[in-house]
């Protein structure tokens, strides 16, 4: 049972911003204050991505673990409406790999953040992060670079390397 009227619930998730939340600011002005440069939110590209880096043909989501089940701690499932919930948040998983591999085909190389990297108890330092971040833009190789609180996982190289 949800501990909020149904009115002061539909307030709350009125409230919930889709873009320049505070975890995409904070990411953006790590790169700003190193030098690189960036659009946001381009319509044009599958999936709006959050930052697009054109220079380095390397777009980046900023993810709440919650809306896209990253396995962490802050990903909880919700207690009231569970098929709603199971559907929705299902539904967005399957859109993330659609957009995923279209940005994969047309050439972009993908960084995703995941919240929990960035919030929360087990939170990268931000010298850490930064130096992920960073480090996957350079990166000539891999095709999508995960930032977590736990590890970074990286895909495979591609078989032209």
């Amino acid at each position: 049972m949800d501990s909020k009227t149904r009115e002061q619930r539909s307030r709350n998730m009125a409230a919930i911003k889709s873009s320049s939340t505070l975890p995409e600011v904070y990411i953006r002005k790590i790169l700003f204050s190193d030098g690189y440069r960036y659009r946001i939110n381009q319509k044009n590209l599958p999936g709006k991505p959050d930052i697009v880096l054109a220079k380095y043909k390397t777009v980046i989501f900023i993810h709440g673990c919650f809306w896209h089940r990253h396995n962490c701690h802050l990903a909880v499932m919700p207690k009231s409406n569970l098929d709603y919930w199971f559907k929705k948040l299902e539904a967005n998983v399957a859109r993330d790999k659609r957009n995923y591999q279209a940005l994969l085909s047309l050439g972009w190389k993908i960084i995703l953040v995941w919240e929990c990297a960035i919030k929360g108890k087990c939170r990268l330092a931000e010298a850490q992060l930064k130096s992920k971040i960073l480090a996957s833009i350079r990166c000539d190789y891999e095709q999508i670079t995960e930032i977590n609180s736990t590890a970074s996982h990286q895909a495979p190289p591609s078989p032209s390397s």
